[in-house]
């Protein structure tokens, strides 16, 4: 994609505030369960994670392109930080008006199975049903849920711990993934409100998918880079090892994934509100799918690059490559978008498939 001067400007200034405080040592402490306080209140002071909001809601009106592209780059460095999930919770929060927090957010449901419904209880409302996978509920100042109401989708805002019973967990990247139950949690009548246009568990699904192919677009070009410099520095049989055909093949390979993941997640940013909802669905889902495949064949060449080393705990490769055999599976697997995919293709049948790979963004 082109990029605006306003936007090379804040990647290079976030490029180099992650570069600084998500390092390794606050990495593995919050996989031990400290959350990165000082790498949160570094990235909160910039004002990104909500700025995509209106300026009435707190925000600066920020493209959403320029936001993704923070991603991409939060993704690289493995920032420990629910920062996705408090984009994507203020904007579901802002358009029902409901009040936000400055500090981490959550939202969901993230998963295409859980549905949670809220009715009326005299002045107030009572929530029911299930949120699993939602993650750093347990730390999140503001959990902002999507519920289906009497009129319609409504959006739910909770304080911690909002009276939900909290089962821990994590994946595989030990970020946490909490499940969030509610058994008739009565909540105050300005804690819900109906949804703004634009914006539904669907929507959110679509965004949240996006947001993750992203960031392991960012994650994959860490990867390459890694594996490229220790191919460079390890010696064997008197010379480096990228200067071996077979390892240099494989290199080719992985950038070719990395740059096909990359230019899958960029078209996914261009369609994003700038197309009907059913192509921005397909356009997000050949992003997700993508993304994926590349990001198991990637995975698989940079750890062989490495060899043992690449799975030892003191060695930077695995925080890339855990995070991004997780975030592969959230808000949709590789199976469930490339079916989604494959739905559209065949609703546009044999005459609109050249149109379909073609047609502009």
């Amino acid at each position: 994609m082109a990029m605006r001067d306003e936007t090379r400007m804040l990647l290079e200034s976030m490029n180099r505030l992650f570069e600084d405080k998500s390092t390794k040592h606050v990495i593995d402490r919050a996989e031990t369960g400290a959350f990165a306080d000082d790498l949160w209140r570094a990235v909160a002071e910039t004002g990104v994670p909500l700025a995509a909001l209106p300026e009435s809601a707190g925000g600066a009106d920020a493209e959403w392109s320029d936001l993704f592209a923070v991603l991409r780059v939060a993704g690289r460095f493995s920032a420990p930080i629910p920062l996705a999930e408090t984009m994507l919770a203020g904007w579901v929060g802002a358009s029902a008006g409901l009040e936000l927090s400055d500090g981490p957010m959550t939202v969901g449901p993230v998963r295409g199975g859980d549905r949670l419904s809220i009715e009326r209880d005299g002045n107030g409302w009572v929530l029911s049903g299930k949120a699993s996978r939602l993650p750093y509920a347990g730390i999140a100042t503001k959990t902002i849920l999507i519920a289906d109401g009497p009129d319609g989708e409504m959006a739910v805002a909770l304080d911690r711990p909002g009276g939900a019973d909290i089962a821990p967990g994590k994946n595989i990247a030990n970020e946490p993934r909490d499940t969030l139950s509610f058994t008739r949690v009565r909540l105050d009548a300005d804690a819900v409100g109906p949804l703004g246009q634009g914006v539904s568990r669907g929507a959110l699904y679509r965004r949240g998918a996006l947001a993750r192919a992203t960031m392991m677009s960012g994650a994959l070009e860490r990867a390459m880079d890694l594996a490229v410099g220790y191919a460079r520095e390890r010696v064997q049989f008197g010379r480096p090892i990228s200067k071996f055909q077979a390892v240099q093949q494989n290199l080719a390979v992985l950038a070719g994934q990395t740059a096909a993941a990359v230019a899958a997640a960029n078209i996914g940013i261009q369609a994003l509100g700038k197309v009907d909802a059913e192509r921005e669905l397909f356009l997000i889902g050949v992003a997700k799918t993508r993304v994926g495949e590349a990001a198991t064949l990637a995975c698989e060449i940079a750890h062989q690059v490495h060899g043992a080393i690449g799975f030892t705990k003191e060695y930077a490769l695995q925080l890339s490559t855990r995070r991004l055999w997780s975030w592969r599976e959230e808000f949709g697997s590789d199976p469930e978008w490339a079916a989604r995919v494959g739905s559209y293709a065949c609703a546009n049948g044999a005459d609109g498939l050249w149109e379909m790979l073609t047609a502009a963004s």
